[in-house]
């Protein structure tokens, strides 16, 4: 007799069974393990509880991932934002329905606007209530579920809504390979009550990713090289700068390998320090028009040709727009695309490939350079301090740089630590991150520590504002957890200062906090932590010995106090420069 409309028949009694850790949950704890993410930041919440416990449940047999848990989602996505960024390859974080994935969705942005590959998953309602009307509570009061879903849309490169199990692998696999084809963040919300549930599809051991490689139209390679390469071997005093989406293109060393071959000097972007060796022999600094290193504007603006790799010419990057670069002598060249001149353009290349080609058809030329060593006069010391004089920011830095080996990394919040730590010198090996784009204060401790822990060979110096601080502080209290040994810089100026350059007002002060404090309430004799309140040059010495001596296993929390107008020259012209783009009258209708 034929099985009843929609019933399925009984399994014979020879098909295999399912192994128990055939689930959904432990299948994407392998495969988050198996992309770099080893590290999955959390919060809980009663939609993604099982999913948690699937998660963690694969830790113990070597090929999962460890549960690392956040006092918020904004942080949590901060740290996966920080952890991808430290080379791992991708950053994962997973919250709750709406509630918690509304809160994250700050820093998933943030990770779409700077091509960092990040999983978001969301723990999502019973796959029974979808379709059902119903009105489930972490919503905004309507029976349609979709809300999350269509906020993530536009900062996000792929949504997958798993609420059932028969194409759950598919929306998985597709999903997280999304994210590494795209270098974007992805979405994937799974229904509670599927993460523990064993399916044949989840196979014990998954098989491994083949991403096919992007190759480049050779046609088009040839004919944008040769293009390129006449424009530049007939110019006189040439110079390559370097744009912050080498990375997503991979291309960083193949950068090197052109600057090697053409003697042009070699300057950065702002968004791009750390991506260019500065021990390179040809470096010369950071081109951010009006407030770049000395030396370093009047070579690229002075040069007949520039080549622009992967740049973002925003109104921060631009300086208010007030970058002295003319299209027509520019090639510029982004991951899949190349414009020389004024035209013509040419796509279908990938940027490596670019390089690789082009670095074989120029003609060595060091006019550039040279007119930068005729030029260039060392950066002075900043003025002794007294004994007992309160301290100077340039002096703060003065003794950062001596802290700065291969194996440190450095983590720059939006404001004035842009300018400040712009002006170190980057051992060879040093990692540097900052988020130009976005700029979002208060990302930069979860940032801290989601790159602290994926780079477990370096130790993070962070430097922040307190008024970036006060957004994000908690997840100070997940380092000291976590055992990390960071060290942060908190300068306490009293409020808002980058803001107070671009446009003054009572709101940009803010209530202080006894900041050392805080953090001793956090550590709380639980875990490893040193903190010093310093306000003169003395006490800073003594606060930097102390971390990278007797205390060099702590989190280490240095409030430095000054004054509220002690800012970088940099972000005075900076600001003003801002500032003016931002109050343009509308244009006459």
């Amino acid at each position: 007799m034929a099985a009843a409309i929609g019933s399925l028949p009984s399994p014979s009694p020879s098909a295999p069974s399912i192994p128990a850790n055939a689930t959904l949950g432990r299948h994407l704890a392998r495969r988050l393990a198996e992309v770099g993410a080893r590290d999955v930041f959390t919060v809980p919440g009663d939609f993604n509880l099982t999913l948690l416990d699937e998660l963690e449940a694969e830790q113990p047999s070597g090929v999962g991932v460890r549960l690392v848990g956040c006092c918020n989602e904004l942080n949590a996505a901060y740290a996966a934002d920080g952890y991808a960024r430290a080379g791992r390859g991708v950053g994962a974080c997973a919250v709750t329905f709406t509630v918690g994935g509304l809160s994250a969705i700050n820093a998933v942005a943030g990770a779409f606007s700077e091509n960092l590959p990040l999983v978001c998953v969301v723990g999502g309602p019973n796959s029974n209530d979808y379709g059902s009307n119903r009105v489930l509570h972490h919503t905004i009061g309507l029976p349609d579920f979709t809300q999350e879903q269509r906020c993530f849309q536009n900062v996000t490169c792929y949504q997958a809504v798993v609420n059932n199990l028969e194409d759950a692998h598919e929306q998985i696999d597709t999903a997280i390979s999304t994210a590494l084809k795209e270098s974007k963040p992805v979405y994937i919300s799974i229904s509670c009550n599927l993460p523990s549930i064993p399916h044949p599809t989840f196979s014990r051991h998954p098989v491994p990713f083949f991403l096919s490689p992007r190759l480049s139209n050779q046609m088009s390679l040839e004919a944008a090289v040769e293009a390129a390469a006449a424009f530049l071997n007939k110019s006189v005093k040439p110079v390559l700068v370097g744009g912050p989406k080498m990375r997503v293109a991979k291309a960083c060393k193949a950068f090197v390998e052109l600057a090697d071959a053409s003697g042009y000097p070699v300057a950065v972007m702002p968004s791009a320090k750390g991506l260019v060796p500065e021990h390179h022999s040809r470096f010369i600094g950071t081109y951010w028009g009006a407030v770049s290193t000395a030396f370093c504007a009047e070579i690229v603006e002075s040069a007949d040709a520039y080549l622009f790799a992967g740049p973002i010419f925003n109104d921060y990057s631009s300086v208010g727009y007030s970058l002295l670069i003319k299209k027509e002598k520019a090639i510029i060249v982004q991951p899949d695309r190349v414009v020389v001149g004024n035209g013509p353009a040419f796509g279908c290349i990938l940027m490596k490939d670019f390089f690789h080609a082009l670095a074989s058809r120029l003609k060595k030329n060091t006019t550039a350079y040279e007119n930068y060593s005729r030029i260039f006069v060392p950066q002075g010391e900043p003025l002794s301090s007294e004994p007992g004089e309160p301290l100077r920011v340039n002096v703060l830095f003065k003794h950062v740089q001596k802290m700065l080996s291969g194996n440190s990394a450095v983590i720059a919040e939006t404001g004035d630590s842009w300018f400040n730590c712009q002006k170190l010198k980057l051992p060879e090996g040093c990692g540097y991150e900052f988020q130009m784009q976005y700029g979002s204060i208060g990302w930069s401790v979860g940032a801290t520590l989601g790159y602290a822990q994926a780079a477990k060979d370096k130790r993070v110096i962070s430097f922040m504002g307190d008024g970036s601080f006060q957004v994000t502080a908690q997840e100070v209290s997940t380092m000291i957890r976590w055992g990390q040994n960071n060290i942060i810089f908190l300068i306490n100026n009293g409020g808002y200062t980058i803001e107070v350059e671009i446009h003054d007002g009572p709101y940009n002060i803010i209530k202080n906090w006894n900041y050392t404090g805080v953090v001793e309430a956090f550590h709380n004799g639980e875990g490893k932590c040193y903190t010093a309140k310093v306000r003169t040059e003395e006490e800073l010495k003594k606060a930097i010995a102390a971390s990278l001596g007797p205390k060099k296993d702590s989190l280490c929390f240095i409030e430095v106090i000054v004054h509220k107008d002690d800012t970088s020259k940099e972000l005075l012209e900076w600001g003003s420069r801002v500032s003016a783009a931002n109050s343009r009258p509308p244009n006459p209708q």
